[in-house]
């Protein structure tokens, strides 16, 4: 197969490059932006990305790096996201136990609270479904440190999970 042209790529990869920002993010909108800043970027320097070996993980890297630099440039709250987008985004996942409303809103307020590197992270090896190398690729990092950030990330969750379950049961959550 031959180099895919800048319009290919785009067509193909547009809406899982959305749906990865919009984790990011937390916000469908700003989601798109991201993505759009980062499209007009690489089709400017397409003869030089075409020719990677992935490509997709070089304009994901580029979508990470400009999740980063929006959140310096801006510091502005992240809306949470709406639990219809989150539906629509996970339509080809087979149903799991995260499916409730209380546990999906729950988990979506815990991955808020993690650093950016750590839920970056999560969310390359969890719902993109990146190997630790592929990750390391897109973070421009070496494979332990992401091992590193997953370890810290998954730690922090269970901590703060386990708190949130043995919370007093007092009125709706």
């Amino acid at each position: 197969m031959g180099v895919l042209t800048f319009d290919e790529f785009a067509h193909g990869k547009l809406p899982s490059l959305i749906r990865y920002a919009a984790m990011l993010t937390h916000d469908r909108e700003l989601a798109e932006d991201v993505v759009q800043d980062v499209l007009v970027r690489a089709h400017g320097r397409w003869d030089r990305i075409a020719v990677l070996d992935r490509p997709d993980l070089y304009v994901k890297r580029m979508v990470t790096n400009e999740y980063f630099s929006w959140r310096r440039r801006r510091r502005l709250t992240t809306v949470a996201l709406q639990p219809e987008f989150v539906d629509a985004a996970m339509r080809s996942q087979p149903p799991s136990h995260e499916d409730s409303s209380s546990d999906r809103d729950a988990l979506w307020a815990e991955l808020n609270r993690l650093p950016r590197q750590q839920r970056v992270v999560l969310v390359l090896r969890f719902y993109e479904g990146l190997s630790d190398t592929e990750i390391a690729t897109v973070l421009g990092c070496r494979p332990p440190t992401v091992r590193g950030y997953a370890s810290r990330a998954l730690a922090a969750l269970r901590i703060d999970l386990a708190a949130w379950r043995t919370a007093p049961a007092g009125g709706e959550q």
